[in-house]
C-alpha cells in the first residue's frame, strides 16, 4: 500500500463529513485508544456518539466526566488540524498548538493557576522512574531535539520512535504529553512515507514498558516491537477501506 494513497484518503475524507470511511474510523479508534490509555472513562460507543452527534448516549447510572468528554472532542479537532498542517514544518510552535487544541476547556479553576495550556510546563513533573527536563530547560531541550530530528534527511520509523522517546523524556507539558507525542508519531509517519499508526489501549503496558526500557537502558526492541504491532493493525484497517479503491 502506497502511503501517499493513505495520506490522500485521510485528507480528502476529512472534508466529506461522511461516516463509514477510513477517516471516520481512524478518528474514533485513535481518540478512544489514546485517551483511554490516559485514564479516560469514555467508552467506544460514547466516543462514536460524541463524534457523530455531538452528544453522549450513556446508561442512566453512569456519571460522565466532563473533562474526558471534552478531551475526546478536542482529539477529533486535533487530528483534523494535524492533517490540515501536514505540509508545515514540525516546530515548537506547532507542538504547542497541538497541546492547546487537546487541552482547551478541560481545566478546573485550580489547574488554571499553574497549567499553561499551549505552553511548556511551569512545574516539575516525572514519569515513573524517569527524570524529565526541568521547566527552565524545556525550551532549550525541545530546540535541540527538533534540530537533531529535522537534520535527518530520510527519516525512518526508528527515527520517529527515537524522537518520541526523547520527547516523552523531556515531558514538555504539565499534562497531555503522551497524546501529543502519539499524534506527532502519526503525523511524521504520514509525512515520511511510513504507514502511520496509533497505540491501542490493549498495548498500553507493552508501550509503557518499551518507553521505560528505551529511556533507562537504551533497550529499543520492546518499544519498536509494540509500534510494529500497532502498525500492522492499522495496516489491516487501511487495506479494508482502500485496497480495492481505484
Amino acid at each position: 500500500m502506497e502511503i501517499s494513497k493513505v495520506k490522500k484518503a485521510l485528507c480528502n475524507q476529512k472534508n466529506m463529513n461522511l461516516s463509514g470511511n477510513l477517516y471516520h474510523k481512524t478518528q474514533l479508534e485513535f481518540a478512544y485508544n489514546t485517551n483511554h490509555m490516559e485514564g479516560s472513562t469514555i467508552t467506544p460507543d460514547e466516543t462514536a456518539s460524541i463524534y457523530d452527534t455531538g452528544t453522549i448516549l450513556t446508561t442512566k447510572d453512569k456519571v460522565i466526566v466532563l473533562k474526558d468528554a471534552t478531551e475526546t472532542k478536542n482529539h477529533f479537532t486535533l487530528f483534523k488540524y494535524m492533517l490540515d498542517t501536514l505540509d508545515d514544518d514540525l516546530t515548537q510552535e506547532m507542538i504547542k498548538k497541538f497541546h492547546f487544541i487537546l487541552k482547551n476547556g478541560t481545566l478546573s479553576d485550580d489547574e488554571k493557576e499553574w497549567v499553561n495550556i499551549g505552553e511548556y510546563k511551569s512545574k516539575k513533573n516525572f514519569v515513573g522512574d524517569i527524570t524529565t527536563s526541568l521547566p527552565k530547560n524545556v525550551s532549550k531541550d525541545m530546540k535541540k531535539l527538533l534540530e537533531r530530528y529535522n537534520a535527518i534527511s530520510k527519516k525512518t520509523l526508528e527515527d520517529i520512535i527515537e524522537f518520541h522517546v526523547r520527547f516523552e523524556k523531556i515531558h514538555p507539558f504539565q499534562d497531555g504529553n503522551g497524546r501529543v507525542g502519539r499524534m506527532i508519531i502519526f503525523r511524521e509517519c504520514l509525512n515520511n512515507d511510513i504507514m502511520p499508526f496509533y497505540i491501542e489501549d490493549r498495548n498500553k503496558d507493552y508501550y509503557i514498558r518499551g518507553l521505560k526500557e528505551y529511556q533507562l537502558h537504551n533497550e529499543k526492541g520492546y518499544l519498536i516491537d509494540t509500534c510494529l504491532n500497532s502498525q500492522d493493525n492499522y495496516t489491516k484497517l487501511v487495506e479494508y477501506f482502500l485496497e480495492d479503491d481505484k
